[in-house]
């Protein structure tokens, strides 16, 4: 098995196994709100491509968990396919639950508490070293439908209007 950089560079493919791994990593992170397993599944310098170059990516990883826990305590991500191939496992998950708390996420920090149900679809693309830890992460969520299950009032994103 090579090292992160290779893998990194694309130079390694991920092993089949490697298929396996994000099922229970949701259902232990984001489902159970087990935090100190991020440090397990997570590789020391493991980069969310998300996030500014520099931010340490366990840790961000452990605040996510908890603001989103704290917001929905229900939370339950739903993971539907996953692939894998050339270095990289994909799934598409939907990311569930009733807000029952304060929401510490850009403006949806600003929108009261609604009861809401949300269901709001997820991507992510991870990267493992050798020993199966996450080294990349890159993820993209539907923030705006999101938002919008909350109660934000939509936007006008019609061609040619000013914001």
């Amino acid at each position: 098995m090579g090292s992160a950089a290779d893998m990194r560079a694309g130079r390694v493919a991920a092993p089949s196994g490697w298929r396996g791994l994000p099922l229970p990593r949701f259902e232990r992170m984001f489902n159970n709100g087990e935090l100190e397993y991020v440090e397990q599944a997570f590789a020391p310098d493991a980069l969310d491509h998300q996030e500014p170059e520099g931010t340490d990516a366990v840790a961000h990883l452990k605040q996510v968990i908890s603001t989103l826990r704290t917001a929905f305590p229900d939370l339950r991500f739903d993971v539907h396919e996953i692939l894998a191939g050339d270095g990289i496992v994909a799934c598409r998950s939907t990311t569930m639950g009733t807000h029952q708390g304060p929401l510490n996420i850009g403006p949806m920090a600003a929108l009261p508490i609604s009861g809401a149900r949300i269901e709001v679809p997820h991507m992510h693309f991870f990267r493992y070293d050798s020993e199966g830890r996450v080294t990349d992460l890159w993820h993209v969520w539907n923030t705006l439908l999101l938002a919008r299950q909350l109660g934000a009032p939509a936007p006008d994103l019609r061609v040619g209007t000013a914001a």
